[in-house]
């Protein structure tokens, strides 16, 4: 994944509070790539309510962010600025592609943090990994899941699936602005339940991003290779790999985010079909 090195970055979008002490026990989140997987493993709720509100960053932090991360030579560089990059392409992406179906777009900001921090929806540690707060409408992530996401759920990494990491928690944003999240019933598990098919739905629409990537401005080329590192990270994340891992066994009944075969097969059916129509995962079996 390569940026145009021209392309103009925008940290506005991007809330740094890295390094700022957090700390407490998670209450409460957004429904996230890694949220409710590893709910799993840390009776951590991504959909419940919270009381806490967000914690800003501080000047410093945000200062040097802006001062590292302005151009698309930035973001080929160095990993925040590339994720800042994804953000902003993300974003224009479905500015763009709501707009023109006569829906509109509401930016969202993507927090970082580092062990916990506090959200809209309760304070959250970086045991939940990256998450959407429906609540604040923010993207939350400790720039460490990329690390776990290697050495802890065993994919191969690389800036595309990271990439994609993000691109599905605004998939979620979008689900949001589009009232499906609201609409979904919570709490129920089974793969045909509500929450599998808003994951699906989430890995469907990071790959409509994925199709009019280069088309935001800001990346350059995406290669097969950089498809591929994505859904290698979509399968990483698959409920029967995870219970496979941590448990020996996979119960399909406790499943919260769909496999790696349907998170795969979501993700291509967005990047090949470019649309939002390509996308219904509530309509038949997924």
């Amino acid at each position: 994944m390569e940026f145009d090195d021209a392309a103009a970055l925008d940290t506005s979008q991007v809330q740094d509070r890295r390094g700022i002490p957090g700390g407490g026990l998670a209450l409460g989140g957004g429904a996230g790539v890694i949220g409710l997987v590893l709910a799993l493993l840390f009776g951590f709720n991504p959909l419940s309510g919270g009381s806490s509100g967000p914690s800003a960053g501080t000047a410093g932090t945000q200062a040097q962010l802006a001062q590292e991360c302005r151009t698309g030579a930035d973001a080929n560089a160095k990993e925040d600025c590339r994720i800042v990059g994804v953000i902003n392409s993300v974003q224009a992406f479905w500015t763009t592609t709501l707009g023109g179906s006569g829906r509109s777009y509401t930016p969202a900001e993507t927090v970082f943090f580092t062990d916990a921090t506090q959200t809209g929806c309760g304070t959250a540690t970086s045991d939940v990994g990256p998450f959407y707060c429906p609540s604040d409408k923010h993207v939350y992530i400790d720039l460490g899941f990329y690390r776990d996401l290697q050495s802890r759920f065993g994919a191969k990494g690389g800036p595309f699936a990271q990439a994609y990491v993000l691109a599905h928690e605004y998939g979620h944003h979008v689900q949001d602005l589009l009232g499906t999240m609201s609409r979904a019933r919570q709490g129920v598990t089974g793969p045909q339940s509500d929450s599998v098919r808003l994951e699906l739905q989430a890995d469907c629409y990071a790959g409509v991003w994925a199709h009019g990537a280069v088309g935001t401005g800001y990346i350059k080329n995406l290669t097969d290779a950089d498809i591929a590192d994505g859904l290698d990270a979509a399968a990483a994340v698959g409920d029967d790999r995870i219970q496979q891992a941590t448990q020996g066994q996979v119960n399909p009944e406790q499943w919260t985010h769909g496999s790696a075969a349907e998170r795969q097969k979501w993700f291509t059916s967005g990047y090949r079909g470019g649309t939002i129509d390509a996308c219904d995962t509530f309509s038949a079996g997924v």
